[in-house]
């Protein structure tokens, strides 16, 4: 076992040397590593909240807000569907989770019913073992009729809305430009984000916090806005509010012209003639020709752009926009058109999303654990090279050389994967390390047993890095499953705890046994000893 092919030398040394070389970029600060050549390795381990500080939000998706836009949703589907069938009704109106409405024409109750079953969504099979209705019908014998969400509807909607919840705010932090951020799902109705090195907290809260929902509407002309306001909007319209200050009444269609779902880009940019920040943005090929055909279909009338059902412009449909691009203006500063830009790309969210918890982990506590575990990484290591010195002699010091490649090892793996390193994470690096040492204390009492059993120098060791090995892979093993179940069941610092120990254990197998046991071969190949320094 203490022969070692050419080849396989050189390849655990080539090894050896570049997991030092890709440990090395963390020592140095990020500006320094950007000026180094091009052919160096420069990624650097990325450091979790706890670490370099940050923005901690959990947020919860608003189960009222979905109920309420079904339900309105509901109210327009019953009326357009029995006003294209000619059924009349009346007393159309929604309370809760309720629509409720009563078909005057009893002769045709019987089909009244059919249209407003035919209204109910099929809810999310695959989850739910089978299709069910999102609304339960009842139609009674006088014509009163009631339409109410069911709960298993409303619960599939709630968990749709989580998980696009979560895409759309991964998106627009990315469009931060922020590292390695966590957005996770935590319980039925709320997400978890984490972004570490976020120095303005307060623009994630700003920017996690609007809805982002884009639409264009035509001005109603069926009353006036101060009408509107004094009675209540007629049907099919909406009484919404510009963002000036003060607001300004409009009374809009509630039927949108086009969404922003449909949209390709948005950027920020200013407008020629007036210099004013502004927000362009451009129609994908099917949103340009919805457009365009609105447009062309309404020259000369006005129509609002509307995000978040607050009005930002009202302009005047001047000719057919048919090159599906257009801008939007309104008073804003450079930034918030930026934002603005960021969240139309990014998309809105399918519900409102409300800050149940808030954390901002500062850098200086970061910094402070940063240099706390120096502090303690030192001392450590200084304890374990001492004390393998001292215990073991020159095979002692070859257990140290593993050891320092063993780290060299981890932080480079962590550094090439992409990895967030927390604290959790250095305490899983540390075990690992005890582990290291462990095993290499393993090879060398097997080895003194067998010197004391009176075998020769090469025969005590090759038998006791071969009894030794059992006895690691078995200890190892079992900790590499523990570490992956860690991985599955566990969330956030858990999972980086995880990650580093399944890393590390793989990481002490090779370096524990093969570098040392290389090392060592090396020695008793150049020196041929009578005898074990150990």
């Amino acid at each position: 076992m203490l022969y070692f092919k050419p080849w396989k030398i050189a390849l655990i040394i080539a090894f050896a040397v570049l997991s030092v070389a890709f440990a090395l970029p963390n020592a140095f600060d990020s500006e320094q590593v950007d000026g180094w050549p091009d052919f160096l390795p420069k990624r650097q381990i990325v450091l979790g909240l706890d670490l370099q500080g940050g923005a901690h939000l959990l947020l919860q998706v608003e189960r009222d807000s979905l109920v309420e836009d079904r339900i309105e949703a509901l109210r327009d589907d019953v009326r357009r569907t029995l006003r294209t069938e000619r059924i009349g009704y009346t007393g159309l109106g929604a309370q809760g989770e309720t629509v409720q409405l009563r078909i005057r024409d009893l002769d045709r109750l019987d089909e009244a019913e059919t249209l407003l079953t035919g209204l109910s969504v099929p809810i999310n099979p695959l989850q739910l073992g089978g299709q069910a209705p999102d609304v339960a019908v009842d139609v009674a014998t006088d014509g009163l009729a009631r339409l109410t969400l069911t709960e298993d509807g409303i619960d599939a909607r709630l968990a749709q809305a989580v998980e696009q919840s979560i895409e759309v705010i991964r998106r627009r932090i990315d469009q931060l430009g922020t590292t390695e951020p966590t957005i996770q799902r935590e319980g039925q109705d709320r997400v978890l984000v984490q972004v570490p090195g976020l120095g303005d907290p307060q623009r994630l809260k700003d920017i996690l916090g609007q809805t982002a929902a884009l639409s264009f509407h035509l001005l109603s002309d069926e009353m006036s806005p101060q009408q509107a306001v004094q009675s209540r909007a007629p049907a099919g319209t909406r009484l919404l509010y510009s963002v000036d200050d003060p607001p300004i009444p409009y009374l809009v269609q509630s039927r949108a012209l086009i969404t922003g779902d449909q949209l390709a880009d948005a950027q920020p940019g200013f407008d020629q003639q007036t210099q004013e920040a502004i927000v362009s943005f451009r129609f994908n090929t099917s949103g340009a020709t919805t457009f365009g055909q609105a447009t062309t279909e309404n020259v000369g009338r006005p129509f609002a752009i509307v995000l978040d059902d607050e009005v930002i412009s009202a302009p005047v449909i001047r000719e057919p926009i048919l090159g599906g691009s257009g801008q939007i203006s309104g008073n804003f500063t450079p930034e918030l058109a930026n934002d603005l830009a960021i969240l139309l790309r990014a998309g809105a969210l399918p519900a409102e999303l409300t800050i149940v918890e808030e954390r901002t982990v500062g850098p200086g506590l970061g910094a402070d654990s940063i240099a706390a575990g120096e502090i303690a990484g030192v001392i450590g290591a200084i304890g374990v090279l001492l004390f393998m010195g001292l215990s073991y002699g020159l095979f002692g010091l070859f257990a140290n050389v593993a050891l320092f490649v063993n780290i060299s090892l981890i932080i480079a793996a962590l550094s090439v994967l992409g990895a967030t390193l927390t604290l959790p994470g250095i305490a899983g690096i540390v075990l690992t390390v005890g582990m290291a040492v462990d095993s290499n204390v393993l090879i060398f009492e097997r080895i003194r047993e067998e010197v004391r059993r009176g075998r020769k120098t090469i025969m005590a060791i090759d038998v006791g890095f071969r009894e030794a090995l059992r006895t690691i892979l078995d200890a190892n093993i079992t900790t590499l499953i523990a570490a992956v179940i860690l991985f599955q069941l566990g969330s956030g610092p858990v999972r980086g705890f995880a990650v580093t120990l399944a890393i590390g254990i793989v990481t002490t197998v090779f370096t524990a046994y093969t570098m040392t046991r290389l090392m060592i071969a090396l020695w008793v190949k150049s020196r041929r000893p009578k005898a074990l320094p150990i």
